[in-house]
């Protein structure tokens, strides 16, 4: 008998072969997982130019269909911190209609998140510049930034796991952390500041039975290894070729599951077939293990980093051509 969405998913993760490889790839209609969101604004309302979040930091849009960025931050201004309102973990409104968001779970690897984790809310917040220059000259005040949102984070995570006890299987995130060369500030720093604050977090998610899951873009090679150590479980990758293929599988493969794509950047926009089909073959020759250990997933508004349908298509086609588990 075939193995149901929520084991392929789960054995991937654990490297407990699954029998096919597991896939979230909605804009072809294919996901082995579901999404099981609070009512967190993220971006802000889509319809809108300018429109703010549930952090009150301001979102701007460009005439082309995307999510934006942050152009406004509340707390760039430290003035700004005696009147700014956090957002309030335990208001009932953030969870409410997440009970029906689990139809259509059955079978599935059910998965909650929270957007922009540490690291992007902190320079969200207080900007991009002032983060990374007052981690080095002001580092008591970027401790209070970042404990007051990791004690939100660790709010959302308990107060889902108590409304829905053993229903959820996964618990995923964004914290961007590289530039095409490098990590934004020292692997050193990042270990000594960043890395007991996910420990955190990552303990509070698998206190509830959950897997944690990262989404983090650029080359971010030095920080896996430490994330490993606290315990990420799959690490969301969409720059293959700035990592590098062979130097992340030679050091990570088997140690952690990766949930990637061929290159967002190099590749899928740029290469034709055979280039995507060749990509997805060293992907799973150097990412995954006989035993597993590769998420297939897709980078869903494709006219934003200009690649058309039928690429995704192609991709996928190549993908299952080479899975190592399904043959």
């Amino acid at each position: 008998m075939a193995m149901t969405s929520f084991e392929v998913v789960k054995r991937a993760i654990h490297f407990q072969n699954p029998d096919r490889l597991p896939m979230r790839f909605d804009s072809l209609g294919i996901n082995d997982t579901h999404s099981v969101a609070t009512n967190a604004i993220g971006t802000g309302d889509h319809t809108k130019r300018q429109t703010y979040d549930e952090w009150h930091c301001l979102w701007v849009r460009s005439e082309v269909s995307n999510m934006g960025q942050v152009g406004g931050n509340p707390l760039g201004d430290w003035e700004a911190l005696k009147t700014y309102r956090w957002p309030d973990p335990e208001d009932p409104a953030y969870y409410q209609g997440m009970a029906g968001r689990f139809a259509g779970s059955e079978g599935k690897y059910v998965m909650t998140s929270i957007f922009m984790l540490l690291f992007e809310r902190m320079h969200s917040l207080r900007g991009m510049g002032n983060v990374l220059t007052e981690l080095y000259t002001d580092r008591g005040r970027m401790a209070f930034l970042a404990d007051r949102i990791v004690a939100f984070d660790l709010a959302v995570i308990r107060n889902i796991g108590e409304r829905f006890p053993g229903r959820i299987h996964g618990f995923s995130f964004t914290d961007d952390w590289g530039t095409e060369l490098a990590t934004f500030i020292s692997p050193k720093m990042w270990c000594d500041f960043f890395q007991p604050r996910y420990a955190r977090i990552f303990d509070t998610a698998h206190a509830q039975g959950w897997d944690v899951w990262m989404h983090s873009c650029g080359r971010v090679n030095e920080i896996i290894e430490p994330l490993i150590e606290i315990g990420l479980d799959s690490i969301n990758l969409q720059q293959p070729r700035a990592l590098g293929i062979v130097e992340i599988g030679r050091r990570f493969a088997g140690s952690i599951c990766f949930e990637s794509l061929c290159d967002i950047q190099a590749t899928l926009p740029f290469k034709g077939r055979e280039g995507i089909r060749q990509e997805a073959r060293l992907l799973l020759e150097h990412w995954a293990t006989p035993q597993g250990g590769f998420v297939l997933s897709d980078y869903g508004d494709g006219a934003a980093i200009g690649v058309p349908l039928w690429k995704k298509e192609a991709m996928l086609e190549a993908f299952r051509e080479f899975d190592r588990w399904g043959r």
